[in-house]
């Protein structure tokens, strides 16, 4: 419903990690240009990483977009807690080989085959694996004894590390030396500048169908970039939430007070993104805005920040 009161038609700010939305700031650049030439190099491994909400999954959907059109094969793991076992067999599912032996060796002769199969036909395969922060030691040994997937000269197995700044730390363990020495490339996403956080709400709502009409005050981008620190996942929750409370009191343009309203909502201070865990309202089984749905969820939020307050140790007198 408000999209038809702001003039659009989709929602601009809709957390998924849709690639038509992918913002290409300078970093984002260098980090998909250092993905795309990490696989069509063959240098084997590659590692993404990024505070958390900076962009790294649609950045990634954008690579697999785009390998898809390549027609390389691909296998995407999103949910990294899992065992090796597990881990194994969704590779070869997602990758589409079939194996009917539940046995390891079977599997990595079979994987090992289905590769070199592929590198004499002039193709490749991309493995990626999202949130690998939370890979045990035991996953992570076994990704790194795929890299021994190779010919004399190249590498058979692509594979792309994307997680948090705690990957990092995690590859620093004496442990996993050998993985960290076989990281050929590494890639980051960082949080947008002001200028950089005005243009990537322009962008998402010229997207969405805006005609370029202002919908937030100039004033209010600013107020908007010192809440959100630039982290994008959290622009586009005060943006969705800014235009909730627009449309339900009948403003075509969103003000400062509007944002500073839901920042409170959302118990965020200045230049402080964290912890922001609830998602944007929902719509209805047409695809249109479920006002009544937002106005419960507001209402809903209201209450758990009044609670908490509540459950707070009074201060004592003495």
């Amino acid at each position: 419903m408000y999209k038809e009161f702001f003039g659009l038609r989709a929602n601009p700010f809709n957390v998924n990690p849709d690639p038509r939305y992918l913002f290409l700031t300078r970093h984002t650049e260098e980090a998909l240009a250092c993905l795309t030439y990490g696989i069509q190099s063959r240098k084997g491994f590659v590692l993404l990483t990024g505070e958390v909400g900076t962009g790294k999954t649609t950045l990634i959907n954008k690579l697999l977009e785009w390998l898809r059109l390549q027609q390389v094969a691909t296998a995407f793991i999103f949910n990294s807690r899992m065992n090796v076992p597990q881990f194994l067999d969704y590779m070869m599912a997602d990758f589409g080989i079939p194996c009917d032996s539940r046995s390891k060796s079977q599997i990595l002769l079979r994987l090992y085959n289905w590769l070199l199969d592929r590198y004499r036909a002039g193709e490749t395969a991309v493995l990626i694996v999202d949130e690998a922060q939370n890979l045990s030691d035991e996953v992570l040994e076994e990704i790194r004894m795929m890299t021994n997937l190779e010919t004399f000269t190249e590498k058979l197995l692509q594979i792309v590390l994307v997680g948090q700044p705690e990957l990092e730390q995690k590859l620093k363990q004496p442990q996993l030396r050998q993985l960290r020495q076989r990281l050929t490339l590494r890639a980051k996403t960082h949080p947008l500048s002001l200028e950089e956080t005005k243009a990537y709400v322009a962008q998402r709502l010229r997207i969405a169908g805006s005609n370029g009409q202002p919908i937030f005050d100039p004033e209010s981008l600013l107020t908007i970039h010192r809440y959100s620190s630039g982290i994008p996942r959290v622009v586009n929750l005060i943006c969705e939430h800014c235009l909730v409370s627009a449309f339900v009191d009948q403003q075509k343009l969103i003000l400062p007070a509007v944002v500073e309203a839901v920042a409170r909502d959302f118990d965020l201070g200045d230049n402080n993104a964290a912890a922001v865990m609830t998602a944007p309202a929902q719509t209805n089984s047409n695809g249109k805005f479920d006002v009544v749905e937002a106005l419960r969820t507001l209402a809903t939020l209201a209450d758990r920040l009044r609670d908490s307050e509540q459950d707070l140790p009074k201060e004592r007198k003495i």
